[in-house]
Order: structure tokens, then sequence, then C-alpha cells
């Protein structure tokens, strides 16, 4: 399960000028030209939809995608902006995603008299759609280089605290000019780690309604012991659809299904959001992430697991209000365990050396023959990414505790810190405001404070609890802000105070409080908007000091670095993931493992020969409609298959699609070998994992007598007298 769990914050803006490279020496470009024919022979990439890998395609396969080939995908493809991907797949507003992209939309639907999570959901008839509580998603329109305008603001005489607040206010004003004039959301997307900035212009759809979800059971089979593993069975899909002035949205792009589905070694694509990668960072940053931040990220989860385990076996509503927290834990633990592990393997870590070594050698052969004031300042770059590293360092834990709110893992905190800090943005040109407080990004950030998204007090209690108890223990039980915070209690009982005593739980209190400006956020004696108000300045503090020491000086220079490369490859190249739309490519292909060979397909027959060499016991236990049905399937049917495409967390629910751009599978996961992909690429065993789509219709005609929804699907075509092809 590839769900985004990411950091976003500060992402956005690690942005910088380009330098100009006027000339390349015949050394660099025959190097350059060994490197693009290295790449050619490999699946690798997440590639943009400006800037597609036309030669590779063209070279390796024989195929070149035509610009209205592009267009089509990319206004199919659909991003949820909680995290994950999807597609339309029908004339009428039909979106497919995965049951676990969907899970948080159904959780928030869910009651202890209807558990939409675990029983599933089928609307029977149109009227019967329920609307998601708080859903956005944002579909590609339109794509603008705005590199020249960034830069333009930002002149190498500032100080990084002036460069900050120059690239924020033009950034800023580029999205509001945008946002004013097509009505579009507009956002100013960072690439290449600072070199290049695009602005991406989305349409937003916010009446979004759930339509259909198999039960957790199928859709999570196998469980945590599964994830990110293969060979799988796993039915994770889901399916909403799109309203506009009450209706079903008229779609002009959208995917149709190919009824006979895709063959092994069949060349296919993938149209999704990955959320991050660190591909281009240099091995200091790298080891910071080895030996600093994945290790405290890592921590963090295995103690959340534990408190949220203890708080879900206490009862069934308990398991209920905790599970998408639980399993989100459990799938970030695991992706962040298989990604330290590729950092802690002396091969990957001496791959990124050789690599990082050879740059700079030719980065220095280069600048020799032509400027050797230049030269220097260019080598460094990767001098001053390990002083911002260093100041990184030093403000780390404030900066978890404080502005990352690991110290106040609330969602009523987090409510509160929002309404504390609108008013005093609000009062502050757009220009110079935070990103998230922009007039571009309004809409969505009070999509998100008044959501009616239920929140339970015992569980806000457990987490707020035990966030508090690390705050102490990080900062130190004496720490003059932790006095503050605790106010002379416990950590759970500080929680219980504080959960018991807010009103912000009451969304008409929000609202009243947002309408009534900096007086009313003054004036509260809400508990929750006082201790908002108490830890603000010290993590604006700390949010401050890493934005001017941190963020600004490795963007500046991670922008020199990534002009290095361009001048020695070539800008045929593509970025580190942003959670923006991107193209990956690959073919179905099975893998050697432990000297086994895995093959590319599971069947619909393997999930019950799964369930009974496990004794058919949770989480290997098949939901009854499946046992019930089972004697109507087609055993044979393909349920999972395999694919080398370049996928990362984020690409959870991207269509997997033919030449021809007919849906094929949906992306779901990727095994275990997956995981390093973070930092390098490599497809000998590592693939990502899909849902066919054949299993998905099979599964709604045969066992969830929803027949109508695989006629939409299958744009009414009865797929079940088709042979299979695999």
């Amino acid at each position: 399960m590839t769900s985004f769990c990411v950091e976003f914050v500060s992402r956005r803006t690690r942005c910088h000028r380009i330098t100009k490279w006027t000339a390349i020496s015949f050394t660099l470009t025959l190097i350059a030209t060994t490197m693009q024919a290295d790449r050619s022979f490999s699946d690798e990439g997440m590639w943009l939809f400006n800037n597609p890998p036309n030669k590779i395609l063209e070279r390796k396969y024989g195929f070149k995608p035509t610009a209205e080939w592009l267009l089509h995908l990319q206004r199919a493809a659909v991003r949820f902006n909680d995290g994950g991907s999807g597609s339309f797949i029908s004339p009428d507003g039909l979106v497919l995603t995965n049951h676990h992209v969907g899970r948080g939309a159904l959780q928030k639907l869910s009651t202890s008299e209807h558990d939409y999570t675990n029983t599933g959901f089928h609307a029977k008839t149109r009227a019967d759609e329920i609307r998601a509580v708080d859903s956005e998603l944002n579909v590609l329109q339109s794509i603008e280089d705005v590199t020249a305008r960034v830069n333009a603001a930002v002149t190498p005489d500032m100080s990084p605290a002036k460069a900050h607040e120059a690239r924020r206010a033009i950034i800023n004003t580029i999205e509001k000019e945008s946002h004013d004039a097509t009505g579009l959301r507009s956002d100013v997307v960072t690439l290449y780690q600072g070199a290049v900035y695009h602005l991406y212009r989305y349409k937003r759809y916010t009446d979004v309604r759930l339509v259909f979800a198999p039960e957790e059971s199928i859709a999570f089979f196998g469980g945590d012991p599964d994830n990110f593993e293969y060979p799988r069975y796993d039915l994770d899909f889901c399916l909403f659809r799109v309203y506009e002035n009450g209706k079903p949205a008229k779609i002009e792009h959208y995917l149709r299904c190919d009824p006979q589905g895709v063959r092994e070694d069949e060349l296919v694509f993938v149209a999704g959001h990955p959320g991050h990668t660190d591909r281009l960072d240099t091995v200091e940053h790298l080891e910071f992430l080895r030996d600093l931040a994945h290790p405290w990220r890592l921590n963090s989860l295995f103690r959340r697991e534990v408190i949220l385990g203890a708080f879900a076996a206490r009862d069934e509503e308990n398991a209920r209000r905790a599970q998408v927290e639980i399993l989100g834990a459990q799938n970030t633990r695991k992706a962040l365990l298989g990604q330290l592990g590729g950092l802690q393997d002396p091969a990957t870590m001496d791959r990124k050396r050789r690599e990082e070594k050879e740059l700079r050698e030719r980065v220095a052969q280069f600048e020799t023959s032509h400027n050797a004031r230049k030269q220097k300042a260019d080598q460094a770059a990767w001098d001053n990414v390990s002083k911002a590293l260093s100041t990184w360092r030093s403000i780390y834990t404030d900066l978890q505790m404080l502005e990352e709110e690991q110290g106040f893992n609330s969602r009523l905190f987090r409510l509160a810190r929002t309404l504390v800090r609108m008013p005093a943005e609000d009062a502050k040109p757009n220009a110079d405001r935070l990103p998230e407080f922009t007039e571009s990004s309004r809409a969505s950030l009070e999509q998100r404070l008044f959501s009616t998204a239920p929140i339970y007090d015992n569980l806000e209690i457990v987490n707020l609890g035990d966030s508090i108890s690390v705050l102490v223990t990080k900062l130190g039980a004496d720490n003059p802000l932790v006095v503050k915070v605790l106010a002379g209690r416990s950590p759970r009982d500080r929680a219980a105070e504080l959960i018991h005593g807010t009103k912000l739980k009451d969304v008409a209190e929000r609202k009243r409080l947002a309408a009534g400006g900096p007086k009313a956020i003054e004036e509260s004696n809400d508990p929750m908007i006082a201790l908002a108000r108490l830890i603000d300045p010290p993590s604006r503090a700390v949010r401050k000091k890493y934005e001017e020491e941190v963020q600004e000086p490795m963007r500046q220079a991670y922008a020199k670095i990534a002009a290095a490369r361009f001048a020695i490859t070539g800008t045929d190249t593509y970025p580190d993931a942003t959670f923006t739309l991107r193209l990956a490519f690959g073919t179905v292909k099975g893998y050697n493992d432990e000297g086994k060979r895995i093959p590319p397909w599971t069947t619909m027959g393997g999930a019950f020969e799964h369930a009974a060499r496990h004794n058919n016991e949770p989480p290997f236990r098949l939901p009854d409609s499946w046992l019930k049905h089972k004697d109507k399937l087609d055993l044979t049917t393909p349920l999972n298959f395999v694919l080398t495409a370049d996928i990362i967390g984020g690409n959870s629910g991207s269509p997997v699609v033919n030449r021809r751009g007919e849906l094929v599978g949906l992306i779901f996961d990727g095994n275990i070998q997956s995981l390093v992909l973070d930092f390098v690429y490599t497809d000998e065993k590592a693939r990502a994992v899909a849902v066919d789509t054949r299993a998905i219709v099979e599964a709604l005609r045969k066992i969830y007598d929803a027949g109508d929804i695989a006629d939409e699907i299958v744009g009414k075509t009865d797929v079940t007298s088709k042979p299979a092809r695999h």
C-alpha cells in the first residue's frame, strides 16, 4: 500500500535560479551521450507531462506518444488532495482510486452503526451516492514555465533571508494572478530541487460522492504481513463520482477500459502523483536522512502503533475510530524501514558516492577550461548544502516538536493553530503570507477548516496526551515552554482538560472565530486556542530559521548542482517527485527472488488458496461475500500484476494504461524491493503492484451485484465472454 505519508512542510520552495552554461566540452558531450544511452535501456523515470521521455520510448519500444495522447491522459488523471491519485473512467464523472486512498473518506462517513470502511458500500442508484465530507480532487489543466520570472525577483546580492522573502512574494503573486485570471487552483511547483519553476493550474472538484467500496478485508487482504510484498491478492479499489451544480460532472477526458486486459511484456504507462523522492540529494543529505530523520520518524511511528493498538484493543468502537490512523502508521513504518534499509546498504551509498564524485570531477573539468572563479563558486554548492544540514540538525528537535506538530498531535490543535494564524496572515499583503494562507490557497484551507468530519474525544485525548509526553521527553520537563504547556498537570490529564474544554468541535464556533478576526482570537478563552497562541511565537521562530538558514541556502546550492547536471546530461531528464502529475512507463514483468521465479500475475482463485494456507484467519480471511459467490467466479481471472514502472508513495490509485491509453490496471503498492526507489531506481527486482481491471469488473458483476457500475466502467461492453489475456 503506497499511500502518501511524507512531510510537505517547505518542500514547495526549494528553488533558485539556474546557472547559465554557455558551452559544453567534447568530453562532457560524450559523457552525456553515454549516460543517456544507459538510461534508454531501463524503465526509469517519473517524467513531466510537458517533457515526456519520447526519445527513450521511441528507441526502446518504438512508441512516441502524441501531444493529444498526453493531454488526454493528463486531464483524465486525478489527484486526491489529502494524498493519492485516481482517474476519470466514465463521461459521468466516475473516479477510480484505491480503497486505501478513499479510506479516510470512508471513515469520515462511517458511524458505529454503518462502518463503510469494513463492510463496504454500494450506491444502488445515483441518488444513493453519499457526499464525502471534505474531499477535494484536482485535475491538471495546464503547465506554464515561470522560471525566468521567479529568478528575476531574487538577486545575487540578497541575503538568504531577503532572498526567501523575495521568492515567496513572487510565487504568491504569480499564483494569485493566475487564480484571479482563470478561477483555477494555481500552484507554483519547484522542480529539479530549485532549478526550474512551473505554474500548475488545476480544476478543483469539491462535491465528491462515494459510489462503491469493497470490504476492507479484501481491499487489504493479507494486512500488514503482506503489505509491500508480492505475490498479492488485493481488490484495492474504490469508486467516487464528482458532481457540479448538483449533477454528475460531464467529463471529456476519461479512460476507457480495455476488457481484454494486458499481456506479459506489454508496454504500459502510469499517470499519477508520486509524493517525494531524494534521488538528487547530495550524499551528506542522504546521510542526514539515514542517521537522523528516518530513525526519528520510525521511533515516533513505533510509539504510535503501540499507543493506538492499546486504544483499539479496548472495544470495537475504539478500533473503528483508530483504524485509519493505525493502518497509516503501519504503512509508513514499513515504508520507512525499507527506505532506511536502502540508506544503510553500503552498495547503495557507494553508488551515490561514486555518482557524486564523478559529477564534481566533471564540473571541475568543465569549469577549469572556462572560468576558474566560477568553478570555485559552483564547487562550493556541496559545502553550502553541508552547512545548511548542520543548521538543520541543530534545530531539528524544535522544528519537529513545534512547527511539525509532533508535540501536539491533535486535529483540534491543528484547527486552533489555523484559526490563530489566519487573522495574522490575512493582515499581511498576499505576497508576504505563509503559502498555506494565500488567496489562491484559501478555498482549500477553508474546506479543511470547516470540515464536518467527526472528531472523537477519546482518540484525541490519547493522541494529544502521548504527543505532549514526547514533547516533555524531547525538550525536558524543566523547559519553560513545556512547563506552560503542562500547566501543572500530567500529559494525559492536560490533554483531557484541553479536549473536553474546547468548543472547536463545533463548526459554527470555528466559523465565528474565523469571521471575528484578530479580536475574536485575542479575546477567546477557549483552552485550545490559548495553547495555539502560546505555541505560535516559538513555532514561527523555528520555522523562520529553517526557511532562511536551511531551506534558502539549500535551494540556492541545489540549483547550482542541478545546473551542473543539466550541462552534463542535458535537460532531457526527470526531476525528483513533488506530488505533481508524472508519467512513468514499463512492462508487465515477473522477477526472480531467492531462487524462485515470481510470475507477473496472481488470480482470484489464488486468493482463496492464499486464505486456506493461513487457515482463513484474519488478516487472511476473505469476506463472506467472496465465500458465498465463489462458485460464480471465473477463478482464473487475473487479480494483481507487477510492472517495472517507476513509482513511489502518492502513486496509489494511479491508472495503468496501454499504448492506446486504455485502462488495464490500478497501482496500489510496490514490492519490498521497490522501497529503495526513493533514492535509486532499479528494475532487477523492484516492481509496482497493480489491481487488474478484469478482477474489478468480475467482482462487481458476480460478487457485489453491481453490474450497472461494471457496465459504466467498460462502456456497456460485456467482458464476461472475453478470453483472458495473460
